[in-house]
Order: C-alpha cells, then sequence, then structure tokens
C-alpha cells in the first residue's frame, strides 16, 4: 500500500528530477561586460571581458549575454549545440548597443599632401594576417581591370569606407568628396596607409582599419545550433567567396546545421556579409571554374555530409545586412532547407570596383527547399540569384525596387515557385532556368529570357540533396498566373520558348507588354560543341495566354512613397479586373515541372496554395490579380515594409 507520505517523496523526486532536467536545457548564463576580466566566471556579478573567453567555456543549453561596448575581436566559436532545444546563444544584453568589430582605431596619422595623410603601422598590430597584403581571389573573381590587384583591408572614417585607389598617384591626389580612396604599403616591418580626408583631420575623428577577416565564424566544419542574436557587426576583410571554395561572411555557418542568425546589423563586409556556405578542401580555386568542375564540387559535398540531416536548416531573420562589394547573403549548398525571412538587404557591390559572377543581396547555390519571405531589397546589382539547384525554392512577399535586376534563376530546373513579390527595378527577371510559377506577383520592369543553355546541371529527388540526373537548360515550362504587370512590366520574351508556356489571369495595364507576334532576339547562356544539336530535340511553342484582362490604357501609376520608417505602395485600381473569374493557385493547378517530374509542393510536402495575399489577408475563392487582395476601384495604399 502507498501510503501518503510515500506519495509525497515520489512527488518530491518527480519536481527535483523536473529541475534539474530544466536546469539542464536552459543551461548556464555567462556575461560579457568591457568592464570584465576573463578570469572572472562569467556571472552578472563577476562578467567576462571577451566574448571568446565566454565561448571557450560554454556548453549545449548555455547562453552568452554581452553587454553595451564595442569589442573588437573574432569570435570563433569552438563547438555548437545538440539540438534546436539545446542550442548554444550569443545575444546583446536586451536594450544595449553591442558592436563587434574587426576592425581597430588608428591615429597618428601625418598629412603629405592635399587631402592625403599617412599612417606606419607595425605589422604586430595584424598577426598572421594582414588584409592590406592579402589579395581577393577566387573562382569566377573577375578585377577590373584584369590585372588590377584588389587587397582585403579598407579604411573607415566615422563609419563610412573609403575605396582602394588604383595606384599610389590617385591616392595622392585631391580627393572626390563622394569618393575618398586609400592606399597601403606592407613592407617587413611596417604597413604604410595613405588615405584621403578631404576638410577632415582624422587624428580628430574616428579612423578604423581592417584587421581581422572575419567577425564570427567557426574554424572547422559542423558547428551546430548556434544562435547569434541582436548585434551590430561589421568591418571584415573578408575573401571573394565562390560556389567550388570555402565561403567566408563577417559572420557565417562554416558547413554546419540549425544557425538562427537574427536581429543583427551585418555592414562594411569587404566581400561578403552571411556565408551560409561551402566548406573547404584541397579543390578549392583550383580548375573548378566550369559547370562540370562544379559538378565536381557537389559530389565531394555529398560525400562530406551535405544531407537534410546534417547540413542548413538555418533562419536568417530581421537582420540589416549593407555594405558589403560582393553579396549580402551567400551560400553554395550549405543554404539547403534555410529559411531568409523579413531581412532588409541594401548597398550590395554598388561600387563595382570588381566584377564577377557571385554578386546579389541574395547569392545561392543549391537552394533545395529554401524559403526567401518577405525580405527587401534594394540598390543592389541582382535582388536574388538562385544559381543551380533550386529545387522546392519559395520566393514570397519580397518588396523589390532600385535593383540592377530583382531575381536571376539560372541553370535550375524547378519546381520553383515566386508568388506575392512587389518587383519593381527596371528589370524585373533574368531567366535561364525552366519549372518556375510567378504568381500574384507585380512585374514592374522587363524580363530577359535565355532561349537555351547546354550546360549539364543536376535536378534532385524530391526533398533531397541526392542527385538524380544532369539535364540540359531550354527555356519554357513555366507559369504566370494571376500577375499584375504594371509600368514597363515586359513578358514579350515568354512569347515562344521551347518548352511549354502558359498565362492566366493576368492584368497587363499602360506600359506593360504580354505576349505577343513580334520576332523574339534570342539570347544563349553557355554553348558547347554539340549545343545546336542538343537544340534540336525542342519544338519552339508559342505561348498560351487565358483570361487576361488587357487594360493598357489605365495608368495604374505603381509607386513607393516612404512616410517616416514605413514604406507604402500607392496604386490606381480599375475595379474591371476583379471581373475575371479567376482560381486559387494550388498544387494541382500548377501541374508538375516537367524536368524533374515533381509537384510544386511546400518544403515539408504539403501541398501549395496561395491562399493569402502580401500582407497576410486571406484570399476570395476567385481572387484579385497581384499580390494584393482587392474589392473596390480607386486609388488605393498598401502598407509594404
Amino acid at each position: 500500500m502507498i501510503t501518503d507520505t510515500m506519495k509525497q517523496f515520489f512527488l518530491l523526486i518527480f519536481v527535483m528530477i523536473g529541475t534539474v532536467a530544466a536546469a539542464q536545457q536552459h543551461g548556464k548564463e555567462y556575461h560579457v561586460s568591457m568592464n570584465g576580466d576573463n578570469s572572472n566566471d562569467g556571472s552578472w556579478q563577476h562578467p567576462l571581458k571577451t566574448i571568446s573567453a565566454a565561448a571557450a567555456m560554454a556548453m549545449p543549453g548555455d547562453v552568452i549575454t554581452v553587454h553595451a561596448g564595442v569589442y573588437r575581436e573574432r569570435i570563433t566559436p569552438p563547438r555548437g549545440g545538440d539540438s534546436d532545444t539545446k542550442r548554444i546563444t550569443y545575444q546583446a544584453a536586451k536594450g544595449e548597443r553591442v558592436e563587434i568589430k574587426g576592425s581597430e582605431i588608428v591615429k597618428g596619422w601625418k598629412r603629405l599632401q592635399k587631402d592625403t595623410w599617412e599612417a606606419v603601422i607595425p605589422n604586430t598590430l595584424f598577426g598572421d594576417f594582414n588584409p592590406y597584403k592579402e589579395l581577393i581571389h577566387g573562382d569566377w573573381f573577375w578585377p577590373k581591370p584584369k590585372d588590377r590587384q584588389y587587397h582585403r583591408g579598407a579604411v573607415y572614417l566615422n563609419g563610412s569606407w573609403l575605396m582602394e585607389a588604383a595606384s599610389q598617384e590617385q591616392a595622392l591626389s585631391a580627393a572626390d568628396a563622394g569618393n575618398p580612396l586609400w592606399w597601403a604599403v606592407v613592407d617587413s616591418a611596417n604597413t604604410t596607409i595613405q588615405a584621403q580626408f578631404k576638410g577632415v583631420d582624422p587624428n580628430s575623428q574616428l579612423v578604423e582599419i581592417n584587421v581581422r577577416p572575419v567577425v564570427f565564424y567557426p574554424d572547422k566544419p559542423f558547428i551546430n545550433f548556434i544562435t547569434v542574436r541582436g548585434f551590430v557587426m561589421e568591418h571584415a576583410a573578408t575573401n571573394w567567396a565562390p560556389p567550388t571554395a570555402e565561403q567566408m561572411g563577417l559572420i557565417g555557418t562554416h558547413w554546419s546545421r540549425g544557425w538562427i542568425i537574427e536581429n543583427n546589423t551585418i555592414q562594411y563586409s569587404k566581400c561578403v556579409g552571411i556565408a551560409l556556405g561551402k566548406y573547404g578542401d584541397t579543390f578549392d580555386n583550383k580548375d573548378t571554374e566550369s559547370a562540370e568542375g562544379y559538378v565536381g564540387t557537389i559530389k565531394r559535398a555529398l560525400a562530406f555530409g551535405w544531407n537534410k540531416g546534417t547540413i542548413g536548416g538555418h533562419v536568417v531573420r530581421d537582420n540589416i545586412v549593407a555594405y558589403c562589394e560582393q553579396t549580402g547573403i551567400v551560400g553554395s549548398l550549405g543554404c539547403s532547407f534555410s529559411l531568409i525571412q523579413h531581412n532588409t538587404i541594401h548597398d550590395i557591390h554598388v561600387h563595382k570596383l570588381f566584377d564577377g559572377a557571385e554578386m546579389a543581396g541574395i547569392k545561392f547555390h543549391g537552394a533545395i527547399d529554401v524559403q526567401i519571405i518577405n525580405n527587401h531589397i534594394y540598390n543592389t546589382n541582382m535582388g536574388i540569384w538562385l544559381d543551380w539547384m533550386a529545387q522546392g525554392a519559395q520566393l514570397q512577399r519580397n518588396l523589390m525596387h532600385d535593383n540592377g535586376l530583382d531575381i536571376f534563376l539560372e541553370v535550375n530546373h524547378g519546381p520553383m515557385l515566386v508568388s506575392n513579390n512587389i518587383l519593381l527595378s527596371a528589370t524585373s527577371l533574368l531567366m535561364n532556368s525552366s519549372g518556375a510559377a510567378f504568381v500574384h506577383n507585380i512585374f514592374g520592369g522587363k524580363m530577359d529570357v535565355i532561349h537555351y543553355d547546354s550546360r549539364m546541371t543536376p535536378f534532385m529527388l524530391s526533398h533531397s540533396t541526392f542527385v538524380q540526373a544532369l539535364h540540359d537548360n531550354p527555356d519554357g515550362d513555366i507559369r504566370f498566373f494571376n500577375n499584375l504587370f504594371v509600368r514597363g512590366g515586359n513578358a514579350s520574351q515568354y512569347s515562344s520558348a521551347l518548352l511549354p508556356v502558359s498565362f492566366k489571369g493576368n492584368v497587363y495595364t499602360k506600359g506593360a507588354t504580354g505576349i505577343n507576334n513580334a520576332k523574339l532576339k534570342r539570347g544563349y547562356g553557355e554553348m558547347d560543341q554539340h549545343a545546336q544539336e542538343k537544340m534540336q530535340r525542342y519544338k519552339e511553342q508559342a505561348a498560351k495566354e487565358e483570361s487576361a484582362v488587357l487594360d493598357t490604357t489605365f495608368d495604374a501609376d505603381a509607386r513607393l512613397v516612404n512616410q517616416g520608417a514605413d514604406i507604402f505602395l500607392e496604386m490606381n485600381i480599375n475595379k474591371n479586373w476583379l471581373n475575371i473569374d479567376r482560381e486559387m493557385i494550388t498544387t494541382e493547378g500548377l501541374g508538375k515541372a516537367l524536368i524533374p517530374g515533381l509537384f510544386f509542393e511546400n518544403p515539408d510536402g504539403s501541398l501549395v496554395k496561395i491562399s493569402t495575399d502580401y500582407a497576410g489577408k486571406q484570399r476570395k475563392l476567385h481572387p484579385a490579380p497581384g499580390p494584393f487582395e482587392m474589392s473596390a476601384g480607386g486609388k488605393l495604399r498598401f502598407k509594404v515594409w
């Protein structure tokens, strides 16, 4: 018989076990303060001085809370968490500004001539890595001009960076107020930097120089389940990050699983802001600059653990990513199964000092089941560039404008879903892919289409990294359903294609162009010696349009309006657009992507149904065109950011 005393005893044991389990689950909290000491225990009363010291102590389930100040260090986490519920968290203390910088302050500037000042810095400041000696290099990196050298260093005046001069003579000339320059020479003992400071004494200002290659980056792969939250991170001497080599950003996941990078400001990286990409191996930047070379990269990655249970699955949300000269967020293979949500990405590759094939606000290879949702991307050369294996990728509710072009889909076979986006740059799409569905978008720019590309690129088993086969890249197998074309929106490049193209329920307003019978000027991608023979397997066919509204005398006058911190889309609506009985777009209605033979599904395998609009409002059974559900005409105003 169990007595009341025994019951109370067992209850006490259960409570104690639960308390211990909870303590183990939540772990220990380490505090870091500018006034701390690394000999302390990291408690709130006795904080550590550096984030790196806390990183050395933290175990799965632990939290590192960093208090206000500027921390000039590289964080190299030695370990990660064990699971999504037992991760290691790095966070800024609530309400406190915490800056982590890859730079150091430089004083002792002496005026040389005109606007140019000079500082002589002992090489001991840099240790084993001197960014004024190290060159930017890698596959698909194209200096401009071809023989020019670009170094990984940078100089910052009061938070804004100067660009590297092409020659010492250029740095010694009078400064252009909008484009100040620097120049550096490294000898065995010192680094001499000459920089233009127009109208200011740099010794009385904040002048910083790059010292560290990264700010937050593991030195080995498989450091999983880390959260980085609430920091300002800046000033990294990052290298070029091609898809065939190790990709190091100002912050990077280094071939791991399950990171959360949220609520940070990540800016002023010489090449890349956030890297979700590839590990390094002996093949980095060696005879891999080709389609065949990248196929080899994929095979090696599969052997090195590239699968859904091991790599990717990251969450990157609510960050500001800016002032990177290559890419805001990059990822080759290691980005798969990730969520990129509600980030502001701007001023990417704006100086255009060098060229290459990897520059964009977001540039991913292997974006399998990646969701890019509700991001604001502007003032970049390209907004989103998905290159190779964007199978199951979804681009939804993104706001893009003032970019060189908004979306580039390259040598993918689908299925890819692009829905409820606002695309207002002069070029909305650059297409060199098949198997895509464009649903309920606003297109304000033209579309450039590559007719054929002979490269053999992979498609995978559904929701998997397993390569099923390689295939060439004809144009077509594209769907445009329930879109709104305004301003210079122009779909005429899809008037015919090598695979079927279908249009249904779209609206074309003043300035916009749909499919027509005009002779098309064709563009081609990479063409091997057998390309013409391969193309003969396809028969060009005209696009089909159903239930179109040609309202080309009506000026929608779509424009973005800033009001404080908010952005609104103002647009004229003709109520007659709503008279078409458009269909709710679903997996069934989209059919299969032809080359992989796969349905359009959500990343979890559930069926697609575009039942809500850009703002999350429920769509009607017969929905309105474009990204906003509406029931009236006139001048309407929608909050878009």
